[in-house]
């Protein structure tokens, strides 16, 4: 069975989403950013699952369910964050962020029985998820993080390393307004949507 990770910020206004601002302030921003990492961790507690594990900067809140494990993000920059929180599974692992909260347990259920990695791209040219049958940080390290080739660039690796890519569909990362606008639009049940409506309401938006 699949260990399933979750990279992710914890969300204090100032340090997640800053990206939100001036739409949204830095302390609506991190409830934004909150209500994302709880539909995020919800679906995969909801996603069977070997091990789920949350590889976390910064400490866990009230909004961590139980069942997770909490390893801390080591030092660098996000390819060698992404290559350390792979270096601590010893069978199939896939990796995901705080950043899709539309997510479902359906795309996270994967079998590796004709893949070796699995790659989901997204929207802004980066990827929302990727799964490696065999855990390699190498595969990660020295690839050119946030910018809009970061998928293209990622997947090139693992298909040069010879691995079969099973590629999960095209998901919009929460990064912009218009982006939080989309994907509640997406996900108009979760967490996510219901607090984006609240900020909207006492904005009067």
């Amino acid at each position: 069975m699949t260990t399933l990770l979750v990279i992710a910020k914890e969300p204090r206004p100032g340090r997640v989403k800053t990206r939100l601002t001036p739409r949204f302030t830095p302390e609506a921003a991190a409830a934004l950013a909150e209500a994302a990492l709880v539909d995020t961790l919800r679906t995969v507690a909801a996603t069977p699952a070997r091990r789920r594990v949350l590889v976390l900067d910064g400490e866990p809140g009230r909004w961590l369910p139980p069942g997770f494990e909490v390893v801390r993000q080591c030092a660098g920059g996000l390819d060698e964050r992404l290559a350390a929180a792979f270096a601590g599974c010893d069978g199939p692992a896939l990796l995901i962020g705080m950043d899709t909260p539309q997510v479902t347990p359906g795309l996270l259920t994967v079998d590796f029985g004709g893949c070796d990695a699995y790659f989901g791209p997204a929207e802004d040219g980066g990827f929302w998820a990727l799964g490696l049958a065999e855990p390699d940080g190498g595969l990660l390290r020295g690839v050119p993080m946030s910018t809009p080739a970061t998928g293209a660039l990622q997947r090139d690796r693992l298909v040069a390393a010879g691995l079969r890519v099973c590629d999960l569909p095209t998901l919009r990362d929460v990064d912009t307004a218009a982006d939080a606008e989309a994907v509640a639009a997406a996900a108009p049940r979760g967490r996510f949507a219901a607090e984006l409506a609240r900020l909207r309401a006492a904005d009067g938006r």
